[in-house]
């Protein structure tokens, strides 16, 4: 039984694959898919609220010839405090896998433990395997392979895109680079653990010098909004701009995995400048998200 949990315990072999099949999963949309979902219905149990995760997973799943249900919290005993390990039981036997967007990397891998059908993490508080795949998929589109490349991501590196960055860095060969203030920076022991080439400083400049791309995401996370007010005087000094841009590649990329606060994390100017790609990077969701579920179901 294949899952999607997490990239720290996913092969090159499978990221590649699940790449390569992206890629011509977009060529061939709209005229001559593969249905390996025909037949299926798919549970999205979400407890976070979501845009282009919700969207490109339900439009996926369709498109390859399933049938789905979104679920919240509250339409689930879960709300009313079933265990995650009883809910995953009853709805192993009704459908034919699960998509889940929830806090705690631990509900993701018990559902998947005790339901016996596919689960993918569309994003839990450690990880965001889903985007991190789109975003390298991306990347190869526009600019070839992401191997030997650099790539800086400014902000909260300590969430959890920039944590699926750093095990997708040591998977596939790139050279990955954390800009943040100190408490905002990876544990040792998630660094020693994913390995690669992987750097943290609080040197925005040093990190940027030369970059292929320069990714970023919003300062404050769903679930942080208490702290909102201390999170964004601490990164103020971290966002991406064109003073900033003038330090990568002349052809370097800004992506970011929106929404977007522009003048805090970005600046309005960068944004626009870079919208095209940031849009096609939130299209691809959609690709690399189908790509995933008929990697799932092979």
């Amino acid at each position: 039984m294949k899952h999607l949990l997490k990239l720290e315990s996913m092969s090159r072999g499978a990221m590649e694959e699940i790449l390569a099949s992206a890629e011509a999963v977009k060529a061939k949309r709209g005229g001559g898919e593969t249905k390996p979902l025909d037949g299926q219905t798919w549970a999205m149990i979400f407890t976070k609220s979501s845009t282009r995760t919700r969207v490109s997973f339900e439009v996926g799943i369709r498109e390859l010839g399933g049938a789905v249900m979104f679920l919240n919290a509250n339409d689930l005993q879960l709300g009313r405090g079933e265990p995650i390990k009883d809910t995953a039981r009853v709805l192993g036997r009704m459908v034919h896998g699960a998509v889940i967007r929830t806090y705690a990397q631990a509900d993701v891998e018990e559902f998947a433990e005790y339901s016996g059908i596919p689960t993918i993490n569309a994003l839990t508080d450690d990880e965001h395997p889903c985007q991190i795949l789109t975003d390298i998929f991306t990347f190869q589109e526009r600019r070839g392979p992401i191997r030997g490349k650099v790539v800086t991501y400014v902000g909260d590196g300590a969430c959890n895109v920039p944590v699926s960055w750093v095990h997708a860095a040591a998977a596939l060969d790139f050279e990955f680079r954390i800009a943040a203030p100190a408490e905002f920076q990876p544990s040792a022991e998630t660094l020693a653990k994913a390995g690669g080439n992987i750097s943290c400083t609080e040197d925005i400049r040093a990190a940027v010098k030369g970059a292929d791309m320069v990714y970023t995401d919003v300062w404050v996370s769903m679930g942080m909004e208490a702290e909102a007010e201390e999170r964004l005087a601490k990164l103020a000094g971290y966002q991406i701009n064109g003073g900033l841009m003038c330090l990568a590649k002349p052809d370097a990329l800004v992506m970011h995995c929106l929404p977007a606060y522009r003048g805090k994390e970005i600046d309005a100017e960068t944004f626009e400048a870079h919208a095209d790609t940031i849009f096609t990077q939130a299209e691809n969701r959609l690709h690399t998200q189908k790509a995933i579920l008929a990697w799932l179901a092979g």
